[in-house]
């Protein structure tokens, strides 16, 4: 049953993340050429690539309790088909001004669709099958890096064909998938388990039998703002808040820093940017999958962490290529091993609307890592010319987190799920 659902579902949401992380680390490569042509600050440019968090802070909670009202079929159909057209009007910018509304914009459209995404797939997965879940959902981000990195690279060598920049060609051609899968999305996917045709009706009353029992067993808070009184809440959102100043610094920043240690070309340093996130794919399936068959989610989140925090700060101090990639492959994959253990851990204790509004809280509080980390490793480049300084203060936060993560046993003491039988035919 469970095998049924993971094929039914996982594979359209992680091509839909992966149209979506694409769309907003993409400017990364745009970087390459804008900063030039613009004449933009390394502080300018890592001021617009964070800013789009901003926008994801401000609406992450209004775009996901809309998520509950509306059902998440509308939703993340109108909210796809919105940022696709900002992602593409991208292709217009034409200054610092037009640069930072724009992201803002993106991050604002982007805003509900992670957590609810999230919020989805509790809505039909069981607990003991979420993390793994989630990891296999979540693949998407780094797989983004592999197949947008050279995709990025070719479209920036297309400067100045039909009278476009390279950049010009990478955002309208990256944007406009979005727009169609939205319109995908409307008619395939399924609000509810009850609502599925393509359950049988043995399938539809084990699976809601199972769900109803977990939200029987578990103690779960329901009520729309009681997340906000939960000290657990927070706690996970300071851990999410160094996961992603690490993924979003070192994702905005990596094109350029293979480029200022290698000088090789556009499509190159695509190819290079690519192989963190391969390995970083391969590590969140597996420790996913650990993670349910443990029930433990604690460690399986701080000690990926602790990994990560060691591995860039030892790329702080590398002035090579080799050694760069191979230290930030270990970074990379140590936060996007994270993410299934840890996402597996709110869905344990939320449901209905508090389920929506703590997941958004969580996710938009921790996405303002991704406004920290470019725009400080931006300044600290202004002042100092050097990636060392801000590598260094973005696996410092790596690195709280990790201590925050290993004291979430106070907080969420049900770190170890109860168990529910599962099928897998």
């Amino acid at each position: 049953m469970v095998r049924r659902l993971t094929w039914r579902l996982v594979p359209f949401l992680f091509l839909l993340y992966i149209v979506a992380y694409l769309d907003r680390i993409n400017v990364g490569f745009a970087a390459l050429q804008m900063q030039q042509q613009f004449s933009f600050t390394d502080a300018v440019y890592g001021l617009g690539a964070g800013i789009f968090f901003a926008g994801y802070f401000c609406f992450q909670v209004p775009s996901n309790l809309a998520l509950q009202r509306v059902g998440a079929r509308r939703w993340i159909a109108l909210l796809m088909m919105v940022w696709g057209v900002i992602s593409t009007g991208m292709m217009f910018v034409s200054g610092p001004r037009s640069f930072y509304v724009l992201r803002f914009l993106l991050g604002a459209a982007e805003a509900g669709f992670f957590p609810g995404v999230i919020f989805y797939l509790k809505s039909w997965f069981p607990a003991r099958a979420r993390a793994r879940t989630v990891a296999r959902f979540m693949t998407a981000a780094p797989l983004s890096g592999v197949v947008g990195g050279p995709i990025s690279g070719a479209l920036l060598g297309l400067h100045l064909s039909g009278g476009l920049a390279g950049w010009q060609w990478m955002f309208l051609m990256e944007g406009i998938p979005a727009v169609l899968l939205g319109g995908v999305a409307l008619v395939y996917l399924v609000d509810r388990p009850e609502e599925a045709m393509w359950l049988s009706g043995d399938e539809r009353d084990w699976l809601l039998g199972t769900l109803r029992r977990e939200r029987e067993e578990l103690v779960v808070e329901s009520r729309t703002f009681s997340a906000l009184a939960m000290p657990r809440i927070w706690m996970l959102a300071l851990v999410y808040f160094g996961l992603n100043t690490v993924s979003y610094g070192v994702s905005l920043w990596l094109p350029k820093l293979i480029k200022s240690l290698s000088g090789v070309s556009n499509l190159t340093v695509g190819l290079l940017s690519a192989i963190p996130y391969v390995a970083a794919a391969l590590a969140m399936v597996a420790v996913g999958l650990h993670s349910d068959r443990s029930s433990e989610r604690r460690w399986h989140t701080a000690l990926p962490a602790f990994a990560g925090a060691l591995a860039l700060m030892g790329a702080a101090y590398s002035t090579s290529v080799g050694p760069s990639i191979v230290l930030i492959s270990v970074a990379v994959l140590g936060v996007f091993s994270m993410m299934g253990p840890f996402w597996a851990m709110p869905t344990s204790f939320l449901s209905g609307a508090a389920a929506a509004a703590g997941i958004a809280i969580i996710n938009s509080i921790g996405n303002l890592g991704g406004f920290f980390g470019p725009l400080v490793i931006g300044m600290v480049r202004t002042s100092t010319g050097q990636f060392k300084g801000g590598l260094l203060l973005v696996s410092g936060a790596l690195a709280v987190s990790k201590g925050r993560a290993e004291r979430l046993r106070a907080f969420c003491p049900n770190t170890r799920l109860v168990s529910v039988e599962l099928r897998s035919g």
